[in-house]
């Protein structure tokens, strides 16, 4: 991919011409349904990286969750319907993105949501978490993703977990050991389609 494609979605200044389209996701017994439009990742439909993410996820009634680089808000969407009495914050850089993430969470009826616009963990600088889910832009080069990882315990509560998913063909194994790197462990906790889901978990005594 070029460069030029790669600024497709990761992009403070997405270039596509818009063409909005809905898509929808069944997730344990509740059918969602997303406003995309081209610019965005994923514009087609909810790919399978971030179906197995969310099928890892663990997510308490009470909990607070960031989705990082959330794209149209399907992961922290779903998040926040789990987390009744908790909150979930989107965060992503491009603008079409947030915009989209904020109709889909009033579409979905999902009303403990914050969507905000900023680069990584900029604009929820200061604040922790119990839950950091993210199906990172790979594409968008090594040091944004290792930002990704890196940045995550300061912005976790102590047992909170981070969770990661990537495509195995796209350096999933090396993203794992990144992760056991940053958080001292990594689990692979969900396996299918060619992705691997990795969590690793903040011990209270860490950051």
């Amino acid at each position: 991919m070029t460069p030029r494609q790669t600024a497709h979605y990761f992009s403070q200044a997405p270039q596509a011409p818009s063409r909005p389209r809905v898509v929808e996701l069944a997730f344990r017994g509740r059918r969602f349904q997303f406003l995309t439009d081209r610019g965005v990742f994923s514009y087609r439909g909810v790919d399978r990286g971030t179906r197995l993410l969310l099928e890892a996820l663990e997510v308490r009634p009470e909990d607070e969750v960031l989705d990082l680089g959330c794209g149209y808000g399907v992961v922290g969407i779903v998040a926040a319907s789990l987390a009744v009495r908790g909150r979930a914050v989107l965060v992503d850089i491009n603008p079409r993105a947030v915009e989209l993430a904020r109709e889909n969470a009033r579409r979905c009826g999902v009303l403990n949501v914050e969507v905000l616009q900023g680069d990584l963990y900029g604009p929820v600088a200061g604040r922790t978490f119990d839950v950091i889910a993210t199906n990172p832009p790979i594409r968008a080069g090594r040091a944004v993703v290792r930002a990704m990882v890196e940045g995550a315990p300061a912005h976790l509560k102590p047992g909170g977990s981070f969770y990661l998913v990537a495509r195995t063909a796209q350096g999933a194994k090396t993203l794992g050991r990144l992760v056991a790197e940053v958080f001292g462990q990594a689990e692979e906790v969900e396996r299918g389609g060619g992705y691997r889901v990795y969590r690793g978990t903040r011990r209270a005594d860490s950051v």
